[in-house]
C-alpha cells in the first residue's frame, strides 16, 4: 500500500470572484489562512469578530499542485480520501469534478485512478458559502434555533459544526476549510475496511468476536491474522479465512486485566493487531487497535425514587463526576495533541471519571478519545444536533445523517472509554418539538423517526453492545412531555444561573443524573488583558458585553455577587472574585448530590472548557 500525504504548505486559498492568491495550511480554516497571511485582524481582538463575518459569507476555492510517481498508478485501486471537509465542497482533479461533499462530520472517498497522470497533477475543492446556503433554506423551513439572537439563522439545515453559527458562550465564525487529512491510497489486491471488535465477560475470561471486512480490488483468496497484546506481551491470536471480503475470529483471553474508570482502578489497553494477507501469506494491510476489556453500561431500574439512571463498570455503579465538553478551539484544525492532554489530563487531577461531548460540537479527534482511553474518563457522546429542529422530514437529510452515524460509530465504538450514544442536546426541553409543528419547529412523527428510530436502529446494528438514549435532558415512558421529572431519566438544571435562584436551590433538587448545570465566572486578568484595551476593562463596556453571550450574563454575575460578597475594589479584583463565586455555586451543586447517592449517580457540569476569550460557565 502507497499513502501520499496532501497535506502541509503547499496549498493556496483564493475568494471566489478575485484573482489574489495566498498561502494556506492543510489541515486548515480559511480564517487561520487569512490571518497567517496579514489579511484580516485577530477575530478575538475586542469586536474583531463582526467585522469578519463577510468570510462565512462568500465562497473560498483551495487548490495545490502535486506529483504523482508512476508507482501509484500501476496499484489496482487509487482513492483520494478526505477525513474532514467543511463543509458544502466540490471537489475537481485535473479539471474533472469528482463529486460534492454536504456533511462536516463524514469521511469522503473518491476513485481516481483513471483521472490521476503521473508527473503533474491539480486538486481544486471549492468551498461553498454555508451560512447563504441555510438562510436559504430557512426561507423554505423556517425553523427556530434556540438563542436567536446570538445565532447565525439556517445552519441547523446543514450537517455542520452547529456552535459555528455562534452560542451563548461561542463567537459567530462559520469556517470552511479542508480541517483533517487528505490523502491518496493506492493498493493492490484488498485493504482492511473495518474492524468491529465485541467481547463478552465471564469469571476469569474475556472472549472477543473480531469481525473482519476487506475491500476488495480482486476476487483472490484472503485471510486475517489477527493478535490480541498486552504490553507487548501476546495472550491470545488466530487466523480466519475470509468470504467475500469479510470473516469472523474468536479468542479468549484468561485472567483478563480489567478496564476501569478513573478512582476505581487502572486503564489497561490491550491491542488487537489485524494483518490481511493473500492466500500465501503475503501481506497486504496491517491495522491496530486498542481496547479495554470492560463491560461499561447504562442501568435503568425501578426503585423506590422512580427509576435508577446509573452507569456501572464491570457490574460496579459509581457516580460520574465530571463536566460538559465544547470543541476546544473555534478552528478545529488548530487544536493540538497538547491541548487535549492539558484539558483531559485536568479533567483527571480534578477526581473526574465522564466527559460529555456536547452535541453541538464535533464528533472528536481520535486522539481525544485516546487518552479519555488512557485516562479512565468515560464518555458521553452526544450525535451532533443541538437546541434546534432539524428537517427529519427530508429523506436526504436522514440519508446523509445515516451515513454520518455509521461512520462515527465505526470509528469510535472499539474505545474504552465510550460509556454512551445519545441522540440530541436539549430538543426535547426547549420546544423545539410540537404535536403538528408549527412553521419554525419540527414535529414529534418526524422528531422520532431521526432520534427514536434512525439512530437507535445505527448503534444497535454497528455498535450493539452500547447504551443509547434518545435526548439530554430525557425523561423515558409516559412522561416524555416531562423534560427533566426528577423520578427519572437525565436533568438539565438552570433554576440557578438562568432562573436567578439561589445557590440553596441546588439543595431542593432530587434528580437522578444531573447531565447539566453551571454558573458563569469573568476569565482571568491576563486574558481579559489580550483582547481588551485599557478604556474596555469594566464589566459594563461594550467590549467585556462583546465577550459575554449569555443575555443576561454580567448582570447576573453580579447580581450573585452582591447577594454573597462586598463589592470588590477594582476590575481585577471583580474578575477574580467571580471565579470564586463561580466555584462556590458547583460546590452547592456538587456536595448536594453525592449527598444523595444512590438517588442521584451523576453530576456533569457544564462546561469544562473554552473555544475563545469569554465570559462563560467554563471552569
Amino acid at each position: 500500500m502507497i499513502i501520499l500525504d496532501l497535506g502541509g504548505s503547499d496549498w493556496t486559498v483564493q475568494q471566489a470572484g478575485t484573482r489574489s492568491r495566498i498561502k494556506a495550511t492543510v489541515p486548515g480554516a480559511v480564517h487561520t489562512d487569512l490571518l497567517a497571511a496579514g489579511k484580516i485582524p485577530d477575530p478575538f481582538y475586542r469586536d474583531n469578530e463582526t467585522d469578519l463575518l463577510w468570510i462565512g459569507d462568500v465562497e473560498w476555492t483551495y487548490s495545490r499542485i502535486f506529483d504523482v510517481p508512476k508507482t501509484v498508478l500501476r496499484r489496482d485501486q487509487v482513492l483520494l480520501h478526505f477525513a474532514g471537509l467543511d463543509t458544502l465542497a466540490t471537489v475537481t482533479l485535473n479539471g474533472k469534478r469528482l463529486g460534492k461533499t454536504d456533511n462536516m462530520f463524514r469521511e469522503w472517498c473518491f476513485d481516481i485512478k483513471k483521472l490521476l497522470k503521473p508527473g503533474r497533477n491539480v486538486l481544486e475543492i471549492r468551498f461553498a458559502s454555508a451560512t447563504q446556503y441555510g438562510k436559504r433554506q430557512q426561507k423554505r423551513l423556517p425553523f427556530r434555533p434556540l438563542h436567536e439572537g446570538d445565532r447565525i439563522p439556517g445552519l441547523n439545515h446543514v450537517r455542520k459544526e452547529q456552535c459555528n453559527a455562534g452560542w451563548d458562550w461561542g463567537p459567530k465564525c462559520p469556517t470552511c476549510g479542508i480541517y483533517r487529512p487528505v490523502r491518496i491510497i493506492a493498493f493492490d489486491t484488498a485493504r482492511l475496511a473495518d474492524i468491529h471488535i465485541e467481547q463478552s465477560h465471564q469469571k476469569k475470561t474475556a472472549d472477543l468476536s473480531i469481525k473482519v471486512t476487506a475491500e476488495t480490488a480482486r476476487r483472490t483468496p484472503l485471510r486475517a491474522a489477527v493478535t490480541v497484546s498486552l504490553a507487548g506481551k501476546t495472550v491470545a491470536e488466530a487466523e480466519v479465512a475470509l468470504r467475500s471480503g469479510k470473516g469472523r475470529s474468536s479468542l479468549r483471553v484468561t485472567n483478563p486485566k480489567l478496564w476501569w474508570p478513573n478512582g476505581m482502578g487502572e486503564q489497561p489497553l490491550y491491542e488487537v493487531t489485524v494483518d490481511l494477507l493473500t492466500r500465501e501469506g503475503d501481506p497486504l494491510d496491517t491495522r491496530t487497535k486498542r481496547i479495554g476489556l470492560r463491560t461499561l453500561r447504562l442501568v435503568r431500574k425501578k426503585d423506590r425514587w422512580g427509576e435508577s439512571f446509573r452507569f456501572e463498570a464491570n457490574g460496579i455503579p459509581f457516580f460520574a463526576k465530571g463536566a460538559n465538553w465544547i470543541p476546544a478551539e473555534v478552528f478545529q484544525a488548530s487544536v493540538t495533541p497538547a491541548l487535549f492532554e492539558y484539558l483531559l489530563k485536568s479533567a483527571r487531577q480534578a477526581n473526574m471519571n465522564m466527559i460529555r461531548v456536547w452535541g453541538g460540537g464535533v464528533y472528536e479527534e481520535d486522539a481525544f478519545y485516546d487518552l479519555c482511553d488512557e485516562l479512565g474518563l468515560c464518555v458521553w457522546q452526544d450525535f451532533m444536533f443541538a437546541c434546534a429542529s432539524y428537517p427529519a422530514c427530508n429523506k436526504t437529510f436522514m440519508a446523509n445523517v445515516k451515513v454520518e452515524a455509521e461512520e462515527n460509530i465505526k470509528r469510535l465504538r472499539h474505545h474504552a472509554c465510550l460509556a454512551l450514544w445519545c441522540g440530541n442536546n436539549e430538543l426535547e426541553q426547549c420546544g423545539h418539538v410540537q404535536d403538528k409543528g408549527r412553521d419554525n419547529t419540527m414535529t414529534w412523527p418526524d422528531y422520532r423517526a431521526l432520534f427514536d428510530k434512525l439512530l437507535p436502529s445505527v448503534v444497535k446494528k454497528h455498535d450493539p453492545g452500547r447504551d443509547y438514549w434518545p435526548s439530554s435532558q430525557h425523561t423515558p415512558g409516559k412522561n416524555r412531555r416531562d423534560s427533566g421529572n426528577p423520578d427519572a431519566g437525565d436533568g438539565h438544571l438552570w433554576s440557578v444561573w438562568h432562573g436567578r435562584q439561589p445557590f440553596e436551590w441546588y439543595r431542593t433538587a432530587f434528580h437522578r443524573f444531573c447531565s447539566e448545570f453551571g454558573f458563569q465566572s469573568f476569565p482571568e486578568p491576563a486574558t481579559v488583558k489580550d483582547y481588551t484595551l485599557p478604556e474596555d476593562r469594566n464589566v459594563t463596556s461594550f467590549i467585556m458585553e462583546h465577550h459575554q453571550r449569555s443575555g443576561i450574563g454580567n448582570s447576573t454575575i453580579m447580581h450573585y455577587m452582591l447577594s454573597w460578597y462586598r463589592m470588590p475594589k477594582g476590575f481585577e479584583n471583580c474578575l477574580w472574585l467571580s471565579q470564586i463565586q463561580q466555584g462556590m455555586a458547583i460546590k452547592y451543586a456538587v456536595e448536594h448530590w453525592r449527598r444523595n447517592m444512590p438517588r442521584c449517580m451523576g453530576a456533569l457540569y457544564w462546561q469544562l472548557n473554552d473555544c475563545w476569550p469569554v465570559a462563560s460557565w467554563a471552569s
